[in-house]
C-alpha cells in the first residue's frame, strides 16, 4: 500500500536493491515488521554506532536503473535522510580488482547509453556524477577503495571488459549505482555508496555467469561484511549527535 511522505527526517536510509541482496538484511532482522512501499518492503530500526545510536530505514529499492533511480527519489521525498546509503554487490574485471573487495564509490557514469543523433560523449556526461565525500570523517571501518563505479542495464559483457577499461578506466561494474547518485546529486542528498566484488569477469567468461547459487552465496557474504560495518560507515557520515 502506498504510504504519503513521512512527517519525521530520518537520519540514514539504507537503500538495497537486488532481492540477493536484500535477503541477508532481512535474515539480520528477522523479527522487524515490515511496511509495503511502491518498490519493496521497508522498515525502520536503530543501529548503536561508535557515535551513539542512530535511527534508519532500511529500503527494498530494486534491482536495474528504474526501479533504483524510483526508490532513491521515494526515500528521499518519504524520509527526507540526512544521508542515502547504498550497499550492494558489483562485478569486477580480472587483473584489476580481487573478488571481496569493497568500493567506496567516488563518481558514476551510465554506459548503455547510446547516442546516434547527437554527441554521445556529452549523453555520457548527462547521467555521469561526481560523488562528494569530503564529509566522510575517518577512520573508516574497513578498508575501501576509492574508485569509479559504472552502471548499466545489464550484466557485464565479457566482450566489453577491455573497453570499458580504456575508455573509461573502469574496473566494476554494476546495475544501480549510477541511478541512485544521480538522483541523490538532484536533490542534494548526501550519498554513499558501498559496493562489494562478488565475482569477476575477463575478456572470455564470467565466473558466476550461469552459476546463479554462487553469485547468491557470495551476495550473502559480501553483504553480512558490509552490514556488519555500517555502525561505522553511519558514525563517519552523519553529523555528530553532540
Amino acid at each position: 500500500m502506498f504510504r504519503p511522505p513521512s512527517a519525521d527526517p530520518t537520519e540514514a536510509v539504507i537503500l538495497i536493491s537486488a532481492a540477493a541482496e536484500w535477503r541477508p538484511v532481512r535474515a539480520r532482522y528477522p523479527a522487524t515488521a515490515t511496511v509495503s512501499t511502491p518498490y519493496g518492503e521497508a522498515f525502520a530500526t536503530a543501529v548503536d554506532t561508535p557515535a551513539g545510536r542512530r535511527d534508519v530505514v532500511f529500503l527494498h529499492g530494486g534491482w536495474g536503473k528504474i526501479d533504483a533511480a524510483g526508490s532513491a527519489q521515494y526515500a528521499i521525498d518519504r524520509w527526507r535522510p540526512t544521508l542515502l546509503v547504498n550497499l550492494g554487490t558489483c562485478g569486477g574485471f580480472v587483473e584489476d580488482i580481487a573478488a571481496g573487495e569493497v568500493l567506496l564509490v567516488d563518481f558514476t557514469l551510465v554506459y548503455d547509453i547510446l547516442e546516434q543523433m547527437g554527441d554521445p560523449d556529452e549523453a555520457l556526461a548527462h547521467y555521469a556524477t561526481e560523488i562528494d565525500l569530503s564529509w566522510l570523517r575517518g577512520p573508516l571501518p574497513l578498508p575501501a577503495r576509492r574508485e569509479m563505479l559504472v552502471s548499466a542495464d545489464r550484466d557485464i559483457v565479457a566482450g566489453e571488459v577491455a573497453g570499458l577499461r580504456s575508455r573509461f578506466g573502469a574496473i566494476a561494474a554494476d546495475w544501480e549505482s549510477g541511478a541512485i547518485a544521480h538522483v541523490a546529486a538532484r536533490n542534494g542528498t548526501r550519498c554513499l555508496i558501498l559496493r562489494a566484488v562478488t565475482d569477476l569477469v575477463s575478456h572470455d567468461e564470467g565466473e558466476v555467469y550461469g552459476r546463479p547459487e554462487l553469485f547468491a552465496g557470495r551476495a550473502e557474504d559480501v553483504m553480512n561484511h558490509l552490514l556488519d560495518s555500517l555502525p561505522g560507515w553511519l558514525a563517519a557520515g552523519l553529523p555528530p549527535t553532540n
